[in-house]
């Protein structure tokens, strides 16, 4: 479960600095600003797969939510499944993430109890 909510483009988006929140990269999704291996995407919830090209079109390079969130340096630090090249706002899946890669502090155990009532 915790593999796929990582995997999605907004998701993916806000690993990469695009966005400085999951909210605000969901956002430059849904207005087309993204592409996926050359296709605009609109979709938040599109699963990006190993070997998928994430960029920012090339009308919206100079959006300034961008641009303010790399300079800002606020997001996380990249993790290892993701490379990033800064300059051209452009970044690549190089794998799936494993349980081990997801930065967050949760226990799954606690959701399937939860939803198993």
């Amino acid at each position: 479960m915790l593999i796929s909510l990582e995997s999605r483009l907004d998701n993916v988006i806000f690993r990469m600095g695009f966005a400085p929140s999951r909210s605000a990269a969901r956002q430059i999704v849904r207005h087309r600003h993204v592409e996926v291996n050359g296709r605009p995407v609109d979709v938040p919830s599109y699963q990006v797969a190993p070997g998928d090209e994430v960029a920012v079109r090339p009308k919206s390079r100079d959006l300034e939510t961008v641009q303010v969130s790399l300079e800002a340096r606020t997001r996380p630090a990249l993790v290892e499944w993701l490379v990033l090249d800064e300059k051209n706002r452009v970044g690549r899946m190089t794998r799936r993430p494993t349980r081990q890669d997801i930065p967050l502090a949760v226990q799954e155990q606690l959701i399937v109890e939860l939803y198993s009532k």
